[in-house]
């Protein structure tokens, strides 16, 4: 029997398909083995920069499945994803399983052909890509770990700090500087709205710039009063050419523009729809697509909409070091318009295809008109209307969509007149800068050279969760807290969060990924001038204030001046006077909560238990924190679930830094904690000959209902033997 191993459990099911009877493909599950959380055990820095890794928690079951599997195998091909990564985990399979010479194969697509053809030509497994990952994820612990701890003693317990993520902190931070410093100024802006000859609806504005409230008054007079025409109109040819097909970045970017997407939802559902076969691998910065695809997008496009609509097109690659994949995401089959199993991924597969196709099309054709209007005698500044005529659509054809919003000018000549409906005058300030949206962010990261496609997604999911940054409809805003730790980083490492730093270190890891440079001295060049940086901040004097309150806030106890703080909610106001006075009030001025009293004593000190607000909600905990740190529980219903493991609390809900998990009521007496919700049941999965007996948790998509036990073959039911 010959064994293929992946990553994904969807991704196996789909292989198997293709393989057939001969093979057995089989999950990872994702990672297998990682640094352990001690940094001391995680690298040997003196001996080079050694990493000492260990089998990452709640994967035992599936290394142990997976190396008795193997020792079966007559051959085994390790299948996981083209990039560096997949890279990675294809080593450390081989390493945890002991495999001597293991196949490598990699997948572009998912597809009968490319599986067949990628078992066909198996090779070595890259050790210059696996080393330039390991060099990113040594680097990135190195900085982190130093940075963090640094930060938890000079700043507040609990913060971190990152190697990419604090950049991509910074420009969020400098942009609400930006906006904060930006001065608003008055004007004015006046519009006529007129219907042209053919009774078609036409708005025209006012050209100058209108400073002065008097001013605009004067013209509006005068526009209201006048006999209105056509004194001049510009006509210009132009062509509009399709945008290459998707990489990484910008499917995140369209994603989140046209429907709403987040990057880490748009690569959820990528990868679904990779792992389905629908769609070429989905982290790339290539532009160009194969030729038989090219080819197969012509004839459709020619059956479909004619030959002049067909444009072949190649596109260069402007990234430097497009080595994530071969080719752009893009259909696997040009030609199928529909595909994917919910709603979202039939919305990101369309837009998918539609660019792959319109890439391969025509320009459109459009005739940009800029009609000017005036009075009679031609007193006022002229007033203008734009917009244009679609001559030939062209690749739009295609993607109506991306024309946007564009005035259609009906067809005019100089003298036409004019019949005004009315003219208004709004008065307007300038204003500041836009805040970045997550599209927004991820093209700058991408111009600046910070981060790579497989990093953008993470990179704000690490932000929004951590609290460093928070999303206002569409746009990110830096919190307090974010503010706080990037103004930190730029006042003591501004070399290491700068933009050419960091650029400047994934040029290097990309050379080690193309065997131009060495492992070892990558990272001593890096960390020997780094580690004495830190070290030399040691004696910094912990920042306790953030700045001085606004004036006109006091103290609610003995009416002092205030100060900002940063607690564990964010920031908050504490008297200038504490410790002698503990007065506070949230960030805004406002009377902090009251702690409401249950009528119940603490078991610990005998205390009284009240109601508190923390971030992620009402809980019960003992008044006198922080000598008694007694916690109830949550205020959440609770799931009617008996904890197994104390047999006498219950299991509730609850929320935490990294979302919604379960444990017993009874915490901290016990600490009995689960992902996902217990349904009641208790495991039946024999261990040793008796049932396993742990709470099960329900599914997902993927995964069916499952064992909350992560030691249990019936955590990842994938995994267990085909007979089960």
């Amino acid at each position: 029997m010959k064994l293929v191993i992946v990553e994904s459990p969807s991704k196996a099911k789909t292989i198997q398909k293709y393989l057939g009877k001969d093979f057995s493909v089989v999950a990872s599950v994702g990672h297998i083995r990682d640094l352990p959380k001690s940094n001391k055990k995680a690298i040997d820095i003196p001996d080079g920069f050694v990493p000492h890794y260990e089998v990452s928690p709640g994967k035992e079951a599936i290394v142990a499945t997976l190396s008795r599997l193997t020792k079966k195998a007559g051959e085994v091909y390790l299948a996981t994803d083209p990039d560096r990564e997949g890279e990675a985990i294809a080593w450390h399979i081989a390493q945890a399983c002991g495999l001597k010479r293991p196949k490598r194969v990699a997948f572009h697509e998912i597809t009968p052909a490319a599986v067949r053809e990628g078992i066909a030509h198996p090779r070595a497994i890259d050790q210059n890509l696996r080393r330039a990952q390991e060099a990113r994820r040594v680097l990135d612990r190195l900085v982190g770990y130093d940075l963090s701890g640094l930060i938890w003693k000079k700043l507040r317990y609990g913060l971190s700090a990152g190697r990419v993520q604090s950049p991509a902190l910074r420009i969020l931070v400098e942009k609400e500087r930006e906006i904060r410093a930006f001065i608003p100024e008055d004007f004015w802006v006046i519009t006529a709205h007129t219907r042209s000859p053919d009774n078609t609806s036409l708005d025209f504005v006012c050209t100058k710039e209108l400073r002065e409230e008097a001013e605009a008054k004067s013209i509006l007079e005068r526009a209201r009063e006048g006999t209105w025409s056509v004194v001049d109109i510009k006509e210009t040819e132009v062509s509009r050419a399709p945008s290459p097909p998707f990489t990484t970045s910008t499917l995140q970017q369209a994603a989140s523009s046209r429907l709403g997407f987040s990057p880490a939802n748009t690569m959820r559902i990528a990868q679904k729809l990779y792992e389905a076969g629908l769609i070429t691998y989905m982290r790339t910065d290539s532009v160009t697509m194969s030729a038989e695809a090219k080819e197969a997008a012509t004839r459709f496009i020619v059956r479909r909409f004619g030959e002049r609509f067909s444009e072949p097109r190649t596109f260069v690659t402007k990234s430097k070091n497009a080595q994530e994949a071969h080719e752009a995401i893009r259909p696997t089959d040009v030609t199928r318009e529909k595909a994917g199993l919910s709603s979202d991924q039939q919305k990101l597969y369309g837009l998918i295809f539609r660019r792959t196709l319109a890439s391969q099309m025509a320009s459109a054709k459009l005739l940009r008109t800029r009609v000017l209007a005036n009075i009679a005698d031609q007193s006022l500044p002229d007033f203008v209307a734009n917009g244009s005529r679609l001559l030939f659509s062209g690749w739009l054809e295609i993607d109506p969509a991306a024309r946007q919003d564009d005035t259609e000018i009906p067809k005019l000549s100089r003298g036409d007149a004019l019949t005004i409906v009315s003219v208004d005058c709004e008065a307007k300030q300038t204003e500041p800068p836009r805040r970045y949206s997550e599209a927004g962010l991820v093209k700058e990261l991408e111009k600046r050279g910070i981060g790579r496609p497989s990093t953008y997604a993470s990179i704000l999911k690490t932000l929004l969760d951590r609290n460093y940054a928070e999303k206002e409809g569409r746009a990110l805003r830096a919190t307090e807290t974010g503010e706080a730790v990037s103004t930190f980083l730029e006042t003591h490492f501004g070399t290491v969060v700068s933009d050419t730093f960091t650029a400047d270190l994934e040029q290097k890891l990309d050379d080690i990924s193309n065997g131009e440079r060495e492992y070892e001295k990558t990272l001593k060049d890096f960390y020997t001038p780094f580690s004495k940086e830190v070290k030399s901040k040691e004696n910094l004097e912990k920042i306790s204030t953030l700045g001085d309150a606004p004036s006109d806030i006091r103290c609610p106890e003995c009416d002092a001046s205030m100060v900002k703080k940063l607690g564990k909610s964010g920031t908050f106001l504490s008297c200038s006077r504490f410790p002698e006075c503990k007065g506070a009030r949230l960030a805004d001025g406002s009377e902090m909560p009251a702690e409401e009293e249950i009528g119940e004593p603490c078991p610990e000190c005998h205390g009284k238990l009240v109601r508190k607000s923390g971030r992620y909600g009402p809980f019960v905990a003992c008044a006198n924190y922080p000598k008694c740190k007694f916690i109830k529980g949550s205020e959440t219903p609770t799931t009617g679930v008996r904890c197994p493991l104390c047999n006498t609390g219950e299991m509730v809900e609850r929320r935490g830094r990294f979302g919604t998990f379960y444990s017993c009521y009874d915490y901290p007496k016990c600490k009995n904690a689960i992902k996902a919700k217990p349904t009641g049941a208790r495991c039946e999965f024999l261990r040793d000959g008796k049932p396993c007996g742990a709470l099960m948790m329900e599914g997902t998509k993927t995964i069916p209902e499952r064992c909350s036990d992560k030691t249990c073959p019936n955590h990842n039911p994938h995994l267990l033997e085909k007979k089960r």
